[in-house]
């Protein structure tokens, strides 16, 4: 296809996955989705491979191929039939991350599929958020293993009333359901009319030439870094269960155009929440490798083909039921970015930055509400400050790396929780002295009514 044409199908293609996250942040009913953003939307070819993705959180879209792949083993999605599934065993991330499936036809035969995850601020568990300082998945939540939450057209409302039951916020969790479930119609009814406009095989050509593209890109810039081993190790300081740290260690071999990255010799999965499933590792991995990009390229599938994952199983970063999560998604996916970026530094002295705040500062706050007597479950990540870089200060106050939502603005929080903000600023000096700062990290204090 024609540079400049496939440039057109490549923003084309993409315009719809922003719209379905517009209009999953529209409609949405948690300050969660609607002011944070913590969602994601991408496109699918007819064989579920991620042709783009929407400019949304790293974490859940370098995962949903595998989450699509998982869905797809077990569930066959007829024309009408959207799935569900949020089991971080089958391509997930943790239990809050609910992800919407659904195909697309043409003449008859399937073309695409749509996809949009959200976090949901509750899905029942221990604790309200569903984020609890866990030893097994079963505390964490409710599980739902890849089903159809729509079947020909027909809303499952049996399926509906089993998820809705398993939440103090019901109403909410309903209106988010439904809010994915308008946007997934949405990417539905656009790709229907680019079929229309352009045609079932141009667009056929046209995703699997981006994926290509991609691809080449990947290629190419792997080429740029010089070929030998890199290794690096970092550590959490604990698994919230034990007090002893848990390692991160990692090894990238650099071939040609080819990256292998082995994670033999991390830590074995652990008695607490922060052992990350293989989505999880593989997400923060193709991020890594996506920043290196010196140019605007899909994050789909033809990306991830020139990078192998050796991750063991059983580990903090492969994960095995009934292992605990929770943690994993927003805890050890910023570490393993850290190693990663750790062990390309002496690769790419002059490209990598130091090591961001590390956390995603999770923070989740609910019981029963004073004035309307009904439950709430507030869930934020904070943010923190950037690593500086070989020629220019860190940010402060931003969300790093792995997390890319906004905040919850005090006057939406104070107004949806019996909460109130008593200062919210930056921690001014703490991001590190050096020729270029480090990025400063951030005071929320919340008092609890």
């Amino acid at each position: 296809m024609d540079p400049v044409r496939l440039g057109i199908f490549r923003d084309l293609l993409a315009s719809v996955a922003e719209e379905m996250g517009k209009v999953l942040e529209r409609s949405s009913f948690s300050p969660n989705i609607r002011e944070r953003r913590d969602f994601s939307c991408a496109l699918f070819d007819e064989n579920g491979e991620m042709v783009v993705e929407a400019a949304h959180l790293p974490v859940h879209l370098g995962s949903l191929p595998l989450s699509v792949g998982g869905m797809l083993r077990e569930i066959e999605l007829a024309e009408g039939d959207v799935g569900i599934s949020n089991d971080p065993f089958r391509g997930g991330t943790h239990l809050p991350d609910i992800t919407l499936l659904a195909p697309g036809f043409a003449q008859g035969r399937r073309l695409f599929y749509v996809a949009a995850r959200a976090h949901h601020a509750d899905l029942g568990g221990a604790s309200p958020g569903s984020m609890s300082p866990s030893t097994e998945i079963f505390q964490e939540g409710l599980i739902i293993p890849p089903l159809k939450l729509v079947e020909k057209g027909a809303l499952r409302e049996d399926i509906l009333r089993l998820i809705l039951s398993n939440t103090r916020t019901p109403e909410e969790r309903r209106g988010d359901i439904m809010a994915q479930l308008a946007a997934i119609r949405r990417g539905v009814s656009r790709m229907e009319e680019l079929v229309r406009r352009y045609g079932a095989g141009t667009l056929r050509e046209a995703m699997r030439e981006l994926q290509d593209y991609a691809e080449r890109v990947m290629r190419s810039t792997i080429r740029e870094i010089p070929d030998g081993v890199y290794e690096f190790e970092d550590f959490l300081d604990d698994d919230g269960a034990e007090d002893k740290p848990v390692r991160i260690k990692v090894k990238v071999e650099i071939r040609g155009d080819e990256a292998l990255v082995d994670f033999s010799g991390t830590s074995p999965q652990v008695r607490g929440n922060v052992n990350a499933p293989l989505a999880v590792t593989c997400s923060a991995v193709f991020y890594v490798f996506r920043c290196l990009v010196g140019e605007d390229i899909p994050f789909g599938s033809g990306m991830m083909r020139p990078i192998e994952i050796k991750a063991p199983p059983q580990t903090v970063v492969n994960a095995s039921p009934p292992a605990a999560v929770a943690a994993g998604n927003v805890e050890t996916s910023q570490r393993i970015v850290d190693a990663l970026l750790g062990a390309l530094s002496s690769a790419l002295p002059e490209r990598i930055p130091a090591a961001s705040c590390g956390t995603m500062n999770n923070l989740a706050v609910g019981g029963m509400d004073p004035k309307t007597k009904r439950p709430f479950a507030y869930y934020e990540t904070i943010g923190g400050g950037s690593g500086a870089g070989p020629g220019w200060d860190g940010a402060s106050a931003v969300h790093c790396h792995m997390t890319n939502t906004q905040n919850t603005p005090v006057e939406e929080l104070e107004r949806s929780f019996p909460l109130r903000v008593k200062s919210y600023r930056i921690r001014r000096g703490s991001g590190g002295e050096g020729r270029f700062r480090g990025g400063d990290g951030i005071i929320r204090e919340i008092e609890l009514l």
